[in-house]
């Protein structure tokens, strides 16, 4: 699984809790002189506040923990106090402010507002969802718990819910940052370019990392605006493809993935197909092959303990996939001599324009149109380049970038703006999961124990559980023997969990000595919590359809292997 620093990681940036629209102000910093009255339950409030805004959640630990000392009822502190953990990731901290030490709350939106953080972290999507929906009903002047609806709607491919639950939250708080990041999302390119812009000025100096994310995220979007011509599309008039998919070996007995063959501007290669990937990433080596120039400069992350890597997006001219070829395209080269899948990766997320039918049994790749919605109009084509989910497309949101002229491309794009998820009469049985960007989600239950997500991943050999999931239901013991490589080097602390049932879909799969190790990472980038993930070892004995638009998934067994 690889994690792509492309798009804005910098969004997350800490909040400054903000009780009913009011921002906390910037206070001097330093204790009070001596013979000076004590702080202010108020300034102590503010200075927590502007620790948070800055990044360092251990100060503002400390901030409202103070306030709490001078006033144990205080539940914008305990809220303030909740969310400081959770950006610290000490999820069972959290926990106990948000459930135990504010159980008196006389303000019950406030607290049911932090508790939904709170089980949004967890994974837990739908108690999240009514402790929202309770502090929007109690108090509907408060913005933050529509920002959480906002992001559960868009998790669950909602997205016309979203915009419109992110629109009101941004009109009555103006000044919360990360209801500003996510209402920026959804806007055009030109529009989020003036945005970025702005932010970039406003930024604080010492905040050297952010500014670099942000300020690499706006070349991008300059460099889209300033060469309309990479906005990658379908040049040919086919819009569904057949194609065989190829083992990777391990050696001449072991599979450990399955590879699709791709043309890059003339040059053949075979790129591992990974659900749990995004975009197109190839070595160093295949990008010099291919003519692949660096337009600007990028990270990628994976598993592994040493971290993102150095790469580079360049533009293909010509990407064939089949019967299907796309035109200026992004393609990311990873400045390393190799990567996981040796030629590189493609994330399934690409083709989300498709129905994408992985059909493992037969080692077919089947490209489809999707159900078209009720009175919907037609729909321009084209290989995504990996990332966010596409709910708010350029031209949904409004952007006034140019098209270029194209085959395929004189089809009218969508003018109906965001839309909710549809489920076609054909999908009903399909399973409903969560999208994070290109991170598909499935609710997942363990040993009859409640729904814990588990990412849908191809490009991980193995099913895997987190520690901590792990040891709610089941013994777990360290194993010296057991590796994991991936993008970001090999994981250094490994466990294996004793007999582990899975249920997902309507299927059932019993696992002995299950992979785990520390899932944290992909967690933090998802913001919520991911128990584990569903490897190649189970998903190449089906058939897996995937409708990314619609955030639906079907799982086909056939026991007699036809």
């Amino acid at each position: 699984m690889i994690h792509r620093f492309l798009l804005p990681a910098f969004l997350g940036l800490a909040l400054t809790f903000s009780a009913h629209g009011q921002s906390a102000a910037n206070v001097q910093e330093g204790a009070a002189p001596p013979g000076a009255a004590p702080a202010s339950i108020s300034d102590l409030m503010q200075e927590a506040g502007r620790h948070y805004r800055e990044g360092d959640m251990e100060a503002a630990r400390q901030g409202y923990e103070a306030a709490l000392q001078q006033d144990s009822k205080s539940i914008a502190a305990y809220a303030g106090l909740a969310r400081a953990y959770l950006k610290q990731d000490k999820l069972r901290e959290a926990e106990e402010i948000a459930f135990k030490r504010a159980e008196f709350a006389a303000d019950r939106a406030l607290i049911e507002t932090a508790r939904g953080e709170v089980y949004f972290r967890q994974g837990k999507i739908a108690q999240a969802e009514k402790e929202f929906i309770k502090a929007v009903n109690a108090e509907p002047s408060l913005a933050r718990p529509r920002l959480g609806l906002a992001r559960i709607y868009q998790a669950a491919s909602l997205y016309q819910r979203a915009k419109r639950m992110i629109e009101s939250a941004y009109q009555l708080d103006l000044s919360d940052p990360d209801i500003y990041a996510f209402w920026m999302r959804t806007l055009g390119r030109t529009e989020e370019i003036k945005e970025m812009e702005a932010r970039l000025k406003r930024a604080d100096e010492k905040d050297a990392k952010d500014r670099e994310e942000m300020q690499r995220y706006l070349d991008y979007l300059k460099q889209e605006e300033e060469h309309p011509a990479h906005n990658c599309r379908l040049a040919t008039q086919v819009t569904s493809t057949e194609t065989p998919l190829e083992y990777l070996l391990f050696d001449a007995a072991h599979a450990r993935g399955y590879g699709l063959n791709v043309n890059i501007n003339g040059k053949k290669v075979t790129l591992m197909l990974d659900t749990g990937a995004s975009g197109l990433l190839v070595s160093r080596r295949i990008g010099e092959k291919a003519g692949i120039t660096k337009a600007f400069e990028s990270k990628v992350r994976g598993i592994g303990d040493k971290g993102a890597g150095d790469s580079y997006v360049g533009f293909a001219e010509s990407i064939k996939i089949g019967n299907l070829e796309f035109r200026d395209c992004p393609v990311e080269v990873v400045e390393k001599r190799s990567v996981v899948g040796d030629d590189g990766l493609i994330g399934a997320d690409v083709f989300e324009d498709f129905l994408v039918d992985l059909d493992f049994l037969h080692r077919k790749l089947r490209l489809g149109e999707l159900p078209k919605r009720p009175n919907e109009v037609a729909r321009q084509v084209t290989l995504q380049a990996g990332g966010e989910a596409s709910g708010y497309s350029q031209d949904e949101a409004g952007s006034d970038a140019k098209k270029s002229p194209d085959v395929a491309s004189a089809k009218p794009p969508v003018k109906e703006g965001p839309q909710d998820r549809y489920v076609a009469p054909e999908m009903q049985s399909y399973t409903r999961v969560f999208r994070f960007g290109h991170m598909l989600l499935v609710p997942t239950r363990i040993n009859d124990v409640g729904d814990k997500l588990f990412l849908l991943d191809t490009g991980s050999l193995s099913n895997q559980i987190s520690p901590d999931c792990a040891r709610e239901i089941t013994k777990v013991h360290g194993d010296p023997e057991m590796t994991v490589h991936g993008l970001s080097g090999s994981v250094k602390k490994v466990y294996s969990a004793d007999k582990v049932v899975l249920q997902f879909g309507n299927l059932r799969q019993e696992n002995q000595d299950l992979v785990s190790y520390d899932l944290s990472g992909i967690s933090r980038g998802a913001r919520t919590e991911i128990s584990g993930i569903l490897g190649f070892v189970t998903l190449h004995l089906l058939e897996v359809k995937i409708d990314y638009r619609d955030g639906l998934v079907d799982f086909k067994y056939d026991p007699n292997g036809r």
